[in-house]
Formats: structure tokens, C-alpha cells, sequence
């Protein structure tokens, strides 16, 4: 955290910081709301330039709420004008012990000096924080409106609506009619992206359960005005708990520093980043803890399309390379029992699977060791085999874990996909991070090579389908959008024209040869 504090001792003498509650709203300043209940509170007042609203602000917090707080943090981001020096003055003037006063020595921007204050209460142990505006533009009076909920365990994050009618609604509040037509414009861009229902994205009044807060990673987030935007998205990602309180709109004399139509752009742009981070089209930095290398597919004709159907219903499954469990939580709500196997950390959730086995899969013997006789009514192989060093190995372990009718389906890409064709006619094999030419990949396979693979190792194919190309993570759409329901359909219809030479993967449905 870049900040310098500057501190003084100060006699013991009464505190004389006055309560002057804005007339409008003090009516509405509930003391039943303020009892911390053993939580450790701080207050973030970020300012920039609050010279003319700083003692106002804090003369606006209710007496309540001061006792209630363990600490009122006043991170100035290297104002130009003398507000950090105000704020030393209030300080000292009228002995202020639970008011700090730290200043940046050059600016970090909105969301910038947010992260440093988030950072500095999470290292003191603090349990929840409330950001409040040096502007005035948010009541202080409303303060334990805000933290109240989380004190009481409802939530991990409380945001201030001025969207909501209680108290007049934003026109009464003085908010400018396009602001008003643009919040609700992008309010609900974001609400139909992200599955939410807030009625306001945009309210800068906000508290946080700050162990909620400490699970987020920071550190590639922006510093601009929309990094309330990325938080958001960022809590509901992790299924962190939301709510919204009420609270009045009020618009003064102090001027603006956000610059609207670049602020729209770029929290569409933040949404639209989270979301291509999550459909596994390329990693935003913001984002790139929520980006899977090798998401489950849910398009028709893809590989786990025709994992799903070839599993069926009421199994005894193994899923061999299970990853983080997201294709064995389909199989689970389809009634199947998933014994999963993998060496990933960390393992799967609880729940998912009926039981998890970490294992090294190229070390001789050691799938049979761990199942210790048990049979299975399928076996998913997708996209292990070309990762192993003898998939011959792994192939004759598996066919002893088989029930008397059981199966297995295994996955292989295809290396003559007309994309690596036409990458070696221009004199290129580069590896790539994941598709047919993963950097990973021992092996590579044709669809008679694969063939010949299962069958040199005691199974006959029952089944075999070829999959489309993933398209959908190229042109950055979901699955079920109209157009790439129409551009799969095509794919589907002339890869089974040409499956050898625009197949993506093969799915194969095998059995062990009779005799085996």
C-alpha cells in the first residue's frame, strides 16, 4: 500500500466534533441500526479535492455511529488542494481519536485509492468497511443503514440504491435526467449479463464484509471509476451474498470528475471482458482466476454432447481427468455415481463427487491399486489418453475396472483437422496453450490412428462421432445464441460430410473384444 501517514499526539480533552445532520435527513439517522455487535468497523472516506465538503461530511456522522466504529479513515489521493491538511486540522482541533488521516503521494485514481483502503482494513483485522465519498454526494447520516445488515450476518455486501422510491427517488434528489436514462440503461445491461437483480449498479455508497472482500484478488483490477463495476462482478462471481438499501439522492455544487460516456464504455467493456474470461475465449487479467483453459462444452456435437448421451442415466461412473468437477456435476444431476480422478489442486467440491482419487495416471498400477476392484458401468476418457506417456497403460487399467456390460468413452482431437493441415502446407507446427496442438500433448491422433489405438488394446468400437470445430470461443458467443446455433448446425452438417478432414475431436463408444 503506497501511503504515507503523517500523526501527532494531541492532549486529552472533549471531543467538540459538533453533529450537524443535513435538516433533510437527520429524521431518518436510526440509532437501533448502529450497534457494532463485537464487529470491527471502518469508515473509508476517499477524497479528492473535498476541501469545501470534508467537515461537513464528518460532522454529518451520527454520534452513534462514532461510538460504534472502531476507526473513520480519511485516505486523501494526493488532492492539489490543502484537504490532507484539512483533515490533520479537524483532527487536531477537535480530538478526533478514532479518526485517521493518511494521504497517497501521488494520485492512484478511484479505484486506485479504494484497493488501498480495502487493503489497509483487511491487514488491521477489521470485519466490515463502509465506503463513504469526501464529496458529500452520499448521507452520512445513513451510515448504519449500510453496515447494519452485514453486522447482523445477512450478507457479505451492501449497496446504497437511489434508484428505489423510499426516499423520493434520483429526479426528486436533483440527478440529471440523461444520468438517470444512462444508469438504468447500463444497471440493466449488467443485470442481464450476470443473471442479477440490482436496481442500481452505479451508487459509489457501499459496505463490504471485508473477509468477503480478502477471497478477491486486486492486483490486475482497474484503478478507474469502474473498478465498482469489477467488484460487483467479482462478489457475484463468487457467490458471494448482495443486497440493497435505500438511500437519498443528492446532487450539489461540487463538480464531477467522471468523464460519462468514456465510464459507460468501460464498464460494458468490463462486463464483456468478464464475460469472454468465463466462456473461456481468451483470460482478461481482471478476471483470469474465472478462466478454464478447458471449459465443459455445452454446445450440440461437442465432445461432452456426446459424452452426456453415450453415460446415459442411473451409472456407476468413473471420469478419469475430472479436472475441477464441472462435467461430473452434470453427471450427478443425471443420477449418475461419479468416482472422479485427477491430480488437480484444488479437487473438486464436496458433493460432487462420491468419492475423489488424486493420482498420477502414468504411474503403472496405480488406477488399479486405488479402485481395489471396483467396476464401473462407464468410463469417461476425455482428453486424457494423448496426455499420457502410455496410453496403452491406462487403457488396460481401465478395462479391468469394467462391469460385465460395461463401456468407455474416449475422446481423442484430431490432428488432421483442416486448421493444422493448413497451418503445415504454410510450414508452421507451433504448440499452442490448449486445442489440437496443446503444448501438453504426448500424442497426436488421426481418426485411424485412434482407432487402431483402442482396438490394439483389447476393445471393439461400438460408437464413433465426430465433433465440430469450438467456434463458439472464437467468435466469443454462447452457445445458445441464435447465431451460433445456426453456425454449429452448418459445421455439424459438413463435418459428417468430411468428418476426417474437419472433425475436431472423435468420440468413440467402445467395449473390451469378447475374449478379453
Amino acid at each position: 500500500m503506497e501511503a504515507a501517514a503523517k500523526t501527532e499526539t494531541f492532549p486529552e480533552r472533549p471531543a467538540t466534533l459538533a453533529y450537524e445532520p443535513r435538516p433533510a435527513y437527520a429524521q431518518f439517522a436510526d440509532p437501533s441500526l448502529a450497534p457494532c455487535q463485537g464487529k470491527r468497523i471502518g469508515i473509508l472516506v476517499v477524497t479528492y479535492n473535498a476541501l469545501s465538503t470534508l467537515v461537513s461530511v464528518l460532522k454529518r456522522i451520527p454520534p452513534e455511529v462514532w461510538n460504534n466504529v472502531e476507526e473513520v479513515l480519511v485516505f486523501d489521493d494526493a488532492s492539489r488542494d490543502s484537504t490532507f491538511e484539512l483533515a490533520l486540522g479537524i483532527k487536531a482541533a477537535f480530538h478526533v481519536p478514532k479518526l485517521r488521516v493518511l494521504k497517497h503521494p501521488k494520485n492512484l485514481g478511484y479505484g486506485g485509492n479504494q484497493k488501498a483502503g480495502y487493503r489497509y482494513f483487511i491487514e488491521k483485522g477489521f470485519d466490515l468497511v463502509v465506503l463513504l465519498h469526501g464529496d458529500g454526494q452520499y448521507a452520512p447520516e445513513f451510515l448504519a443503514h449500510m453496515y447494519h445488515p452485514i453486522v447482523a450476518g445477512e450478507t457479505d455486501a451492501v449497496f446504497g440504491s437511489r434508484m428505489m422510491p423510499n426516499y423520493g427517488g434520483p429526479l426528486k434528489g436533483g440527478m440529471p435526467f440523461y444520468k438517470l436514462v444512462g444508469n438504468r440503461i447500463l444497471t440493466t445491461i449488467e443485470n442481464r449479463a450476470l443473471g442479477t437483480h440490482l436496481t442500481e449498479f452505479h451508487s459509489g455508497y457501499r459496505a463490504y464484509n471485508l473477509h468477503a472482500l480478502a477471497k478477491l484478488d486486486f492486483s490486475q483490477m482497474t484503478d478507474d471509476f469502474h473498478f465498482d463495476t469489477e467488484i460487483i462482478i467479482k462478489l457475484h462471481h463468487q457467490g458471494m451474498k448482495l443486497c440493497e438499501v435505500p438511500i437519498p439522492t443528492w446532487y450539489g455544487t461540487e463538480l464531477c470528475n467522471v468523464d460519462g460516456l468514456k465510464y459507460a464504455r468501460d464498464v460494458v467493456r468490463a462486463v464483456w471482458r468478464y464475460k469472454q474470461t468465463c466462456r473461456s475465449v481468451w483470460p482478461a487479467p481482471e478476471f483470469a482466476e474465472y478462466f478454464v483453459a478447458y471449459p465443459v462444452k455445452q454446445s450440440k456435437h461437442s465432445n461432452y454432447y456426446y459424452a452426456r448421451n453415450f453415460a446415459g442415466r442411473g451409472q456407476e461412473v468413473l471420469e478419469i481427468g475430472c479436472r475441477q468437477g464441472g462435467f461430473s456435476a452434470e453427471l450427478k444431476e443425471a443420477d449418475n455415481r461419479v468416482t472422479g480422478v485427477d491430480s488437480v489442486q484444488p479437487p473438486p467440491p464436496d458433493g460432487v463427487l462420491e468419492r475423489y482419487i488424486p493420482l498420477n495416471l502414468d504411474a503403472r498400477g496405480a488406477l488399479s491399486r486405488e479402485l481395489d476392484g471396483s467396476r464401473f458401468d462407464r468410463v469417461l476418457l476425455l482428453d486424457v489418453l494423448e496426455h499420457r506417456i502410455h496410453p496403452e497403460l491406462l487403457l488396460n487399467e481401465v478395462r479391468a475396472a469394467l462391469k460385465e456390460h460395461g463401456m468407455v468413452v474416449v475422446s481423442l482431437p484430431n490432428v488432421a483437422n483442416i486448421t493444422v493441415r493448413l497451418k503445415l502446407l504454410f510450414g508452421t507446427f507451433n504448440r499452442t496453450d490448449r486445442g489440437v496442438l496443446d503444448a501438453t500433448h504426448l500424442h497426436f491422433f488421426t481418426r485411424k490412428t485412434a482407432r487402431r489405438l483402442l482396438e490394439q488394446n483389447g476393445y471393439e468400437i461400438v460408437s464413433v462421432r465426430p465433433t465440430v470445430m469450438p467456434i463458439e470461443l472464437v467468435l466469443g458467443l454462447a452457445p445458445d445464441n441464435p447465431l451460433m446455433r445456426i453456425v454449429n448446425a452448418c459445421s455439424w452438417f459438413f463435418t459428417t460430410l468430411l468428418p476426417g478432414l474437419l472433425a475436431y475431436e472423435f468420440v468413440f463408444l467402445v467395449r473390451p473384444s469378447r475374449g478379453q
